[in-house]
């Protein structure tokens, strides 16, 4: 198997193992400490040694792992890597049991901005963390996969709205509850079934559950993640957008300490996966909160040390890009429309909705021409309005030099996206160059 295809199959396996941004951290989190990683505590002081390696987790669901040098932060800089965990889902609501015409189903809120049609007749499951007391009073938590299918959200047959292939809204409040089968009780309040539910699946699990407090679950789609095509040239997955990206950085960060391993690097290098960005990044975990700066201004020591630290790093932003559509091409400016498998793109927009500009564009052409891998070019049609990502909220609240870049890929936000088997590869190809060869100049 070769190098790519081994990475391919990796990113495979983290995509399956991890339905939830919490399930997305933990399985990083294994990863990090296979490789010797340590845990670290926001609350505890800390005591660094050069050459280690370090992850922290806040909330369960947003992660910074960083390999610290041998050369101090003040005098490096850190080369950093950024992503993000959730996807747009159906989150269950608090008190979310239906009860219409003898079904059960669960009130959902739309998390991010849905592509909704996708969503039905799919085979449905659960994911996240719930929170319970456990037989001794105390609060605590775990993460739950159902694994199996049991929901689905049935479309409205043609028969009954004969304009359906033409004009078919979706209602969120009306239309979205998955179904999760036939009521079988004779009681008309069923506002426990799901906590019930949950403490049952728990204790089958082997967790001492007394009582289920409250949860944070999305519904995702059972289909395992696939490779697609004659050639087998794409990879068809539920959360490519984003688990992509922080698969990409995690492997590339991972790949360089291997290649370090006799020679450390002088310099530190640093992956943040923030949740929470789909919604804006407002919150403690997002990007827009504190986690990543407190990290790092606890590595530089003082402000002077820190100012100096970051006048000397960069930051690059790993989100997604829209890949040219064969079917709807004219949804793209005609010098920009990125192609599946010809490389990253670097996202660029004059309203500052992506970070680049002309000095850390440069610079991530440069990595691939080190790593010997493809570039491309996106920018949104000046009559269309443009997404954004992390970048603007780190290079705003940190002042570091920013590039938005992303792996080419159709139907962003949808329930299963499509990228190229080639250009994740790619972009870890860069990123590597970037943490082994970048000087801070």
């Amino acid at each position: 198997m070769t190098q790519q295809a081994a990475f391919n199959q990796g990113l495979i396996k983290f995509l399956q193992s991890s339905p939830s941004p919490a399930h997305a951290v933990t399985t990083m989190v294994a990863q990090l400490e296979e490789a010797g990683y340590q845990a670290l505590n926001e609350s505890e002081e800390w005591q660094l040694q050069p050459g280690q390696g370090y992850w922290i987790v806040r909330g369960g669901r947003s992660l910074v792992a960083f390999r610290l040098g041998n050369k101090p932060v003040a005098e490096s800089g850190v080369r950093m890597m950024g992503a993000h965990t959730d996807s747009p889902c159906l989150k269950v609501k608090p008190k979310a049991e239906l009860l219409r015409q003898g079904y059960l189903q669960l009130g959902v809120e739309v998390y991010g901005g849905v592509l909704m049609h996708p969503w039905f007749d799919r085979d449905l499951s659960l994911a996240g963390q719930v929170h319970f007391r456990n037989e001794s009073g105390k609060l605590t938590s775990a993460l739950l996969d159902v694994v199996k299918p049991i929901a689905i959200i049935p479309s409205l047959a043609i028969h009954l709205n004969r304009e359906a292939n033409k004009n078919s809204e979706i209602n969120a409040q009306l239309h979205l509850p998955p179904v999760l089968g036939l009521d079988a009780s004779d009681d008309a309040s069923p506002s426990l079934v799901l906590r019930e539910w949950l403490a049952t699946w728990l204790r089958k699990a082997g967790h001492s559950v007394a009582e289920v407090v409250d949860y944070d679950l999305c519904f995702y789609d059972t289909q395992p993640p696939a490779l697609v095509g004659l050639e087998q040239e794409f990879i068809s997955s539920a959360r490519l957008d984003n688990l992509l990206s922080c698969y990409t950085g995690l492997h590339a960060l991972l790949a360089v300490d291997k290649l370090a391993t006799n020679k450390p690097q002088a310099a530190t290098s640093l992956l943040v996966c923030n949740d929470h960005e789909e919604v804006g990044s407002s919150s403690a975990i997002g990007a827009e909160g504190p986690f990543l700066e407190s990290v790092l201004r606890r590595l530089s020591g003082d402000e002077q040390k820190y100012q100096r630290m970051m006048a000397r790093s960069m930051l690059i932003s790993c989100d997604n890009a829209h890949a040219i559509h064969p079917n709807y091409a004219d949804k793209h400016d005609e010098n920009h429309g990125p192609k599946i498998n010809a490389g990253p793109v670097i996202k660029v927009n004059a309203n500052q909705r992506y970070a680049t500009n002309s000095e850390t564009s440069a610079l991530f052409s440069s990595f691939c021409d080190m790593a010997k891998v493809p570039y491309q070019h996106f920018v949104v049609r000046a009559d269309m309005g443009c997404g954004s990502t992390i970048g603007p909220i780190a290079a705003t609240k940190l002042g570091v030099r920013v590039v938005d870049v992303g792996a080419p890929q159709w139907s962003m936000h949808s329930i299963r996206e499509t990228a190229g088997t080639k250009d994740a590869w790619y972009l870890g190809q860069a990123l590597q160059a970037f943490i082994s060869t970048w000087d801070g100049e």
